[in-house]
């Protein structure tokens, strides 16, 4: 045991970037939560004695114990986390919320009066929120919820404790994968760019360069020998949060290009509409895309923060017109048993299976590969992020996954962020320095590449075995990417 303490004090005295002299409580201790506590010890001052674990369940308390880091089994309500959070922050600490089904604005608004800095890794409510079906559909979806934090943020400008909103892998890094790749693609098609510096110079550029859809493009191949079980739910990653996610309305940023909202498409009526919704869940809704290591797939349209806050962020505006905006979408192929999982419990009618089993120590193979894929400028398609395979996840962090330790890479990097801005009030992944964060995280993410490909959605259907309505003179049509 003395030989692992050393050890991680002298990792700590070669790589601690960020001082921080306050004490720092973390909501939540699954996977991501265990794995960022070496991390952290390792990329700013921050030591066991002044953190604090509170969560729902026993999970990660051997973890804890090993660092010496207080651990209570609290869960959070809505009748109870003021005087918990009350109970173990102070003015000038860090809250680190890793938590599901707590909700995410109560908390920053707790932090933002008691002037604590924090940091999450996407957006959640209160427990049965999304399969709530008094509520309408419009308002059980990740847009509803955004637009709730972007009144909040008028609420909290810059001058107010630093909150760093949805900043895992994907919402979060992802973000940062789009802005260098946009550089990438700038300088590869004769644009001459200085490196934008506002949020209406990277809108402007990614107009410039004729992008027209984004897609954050996912396949997870990591597999375990172990064969699933019937009712049996196995994922990489959370899966209380896949659940939540898979069962909530299809959602995408909807840009400007399109010609038609589709026939079970829904345009909201409320806040900035910059995306829209379908009338069915994610979990039942395909899509087409492509990876560099997988080639084209299907991949789920699942709701998720960054299709809406990129859409938004990268809208053109000329004299309060919308001139231009991309589409942008999630389309995710999950490992394969996390497939066939999701298929079943759609099958059930979108019962809680009875059983849940988190990929881990038993993944043999696979990896995951998470990026950005720009289509419809001059070279047609760029996909840039990261390839991580376990082998060099095991090799980064013992304790966690390649899916983890993509989200785990982005949450650690956010917290170096956050410690290194103060006071810069609530703030989402694509306000941070793409530059800095990126630094951070790559050293965690296995291979950082990006890769040009002629791909589009039309490939290989002129000749179709059914029907299908498409649009050849655009491809870039989302009608184009939906799989019927």
């Amino acid at each position: 045991m003395m030989q692992e303490i050393e050890t991680r004090e002298i990792i700590k005295d070669l790589y601690t970037k960020a001082p921080f002299k306050g004490r720092l409580l973390m909501l939540g201790c699954g996977s991501i939560g265990q794995g960022v506590l070496p991390l952290l010890f390792r990329h700013t001052d921050i030591t066991p004695e002044r953190m604090h674990i509170v969560t729902a369940d026993t999970r990660g308390k051997e973890k804890a114990q090993q660092w010496g880091i207080p651990f209570d089994v609290s869960p959070l309500t809505q009748e109870n986390y003021p005087a918990l959070l009350r109970k173990h922050t102070a003015p000038g600490d860090f809250l680190l919320n890793l938590s599901v089904d707590v909700a995410s604005l109560d908390i920053i608004e707790f932090c933002q009066k008691r002037d604590v800095t924090y940091v999450d890794t996407s957006l959640e409510r209160w427990p049965g929120f999304h399969t709530n079906t008094a509520l309408p559909l419009p308002e059980r979806t990740n847009y509803a919820l955004r637009q709730d934090l972007v009144a909040m943020r008028k609420k909290y400008p810059a001058g107010t404790p630093t909150a760093v909103v949805s900043h895992g892998a994907n919402p979060g890094l992802i973000s940062h994968f789009l802005k260098a790749a946009l550089l990438h693609v700038a300088r590869d098609t004769g644009v001459e760019v200085q490196v934008p510096q506002i949020r209406s110079e990277w809108a402007a550029l990614m107009h410039t360069l004729k992008v027209r859809t984004i897609q954050i493009a996912e396949r997870d191949t990591q597999a375990s020998t172990i064969v699933r079980r019937p009712d049996e739910f196995v994922n990489t990653w959370s899966i209380d949060g896949f659940l939540s996610e898979a069962a909530q309305p299809s959602e995408l940023g909807w840009g400007s290009h399109e010609k038609e909202v589709p026939q079970d498409g829904h345009e909201y009526m409320f806040g900035n509409k910059t995306a829209i919704y379908l009338g069915r869940p994610g979990a039942l809704t395909l899509v087409r895309s492509w990876t560099p290591r997988e080639g084209p797939y299907h991949g789920f349209l699942i709701t998720h923060d960054e299709a809406i806050s990129m859409a938004d962020y990268f809208t053109v505006h000329e004299n309060e017109e919308v001139v231009f905006r991309p589409t942008v979408m999630y389309a995710y192929h999950p490992s394969d048993d996390a497939a066939v999982s999701l298929r079943e419990y759609a099958g059930n009618d979108w019962r809680e299976p009875r059983r849940k089993r988190m990929l881990m120590g038993d993944i043999t193979y696979g990896g995951d590969e998470l990026g950005v894929l720009l289509l419809g400028h001059k070279k047609r398609g760029y996909w840039f992020g990261s390839d991580l395979s376990i082998a060099q996840a095991r090799e980064l962090n013992e304790c966690q996954n390649a899916t983890g330790l993509q989200v785990t890479a982005g949450a650690f990097a956010a917290v170096v962020w956050a410690l290194e801005n103060p006071g810069c009030g609530i703030v989402e992944p694509e306000d941070l320095d793409f530059d800095r964060v990126l630094k951070l995280a790559e050293p965690y993410l296995g291979i950082v590449h990006g890769k040009y490909t002629s791909w589009t959605p039309l490939r290989d259907r002129k000749e179709p075995l059914f029907p299908e309505d498409v649009c050849i003179e655009d491809p870039w049509q989302f009608k184009n990417f939906r799989v019927r």
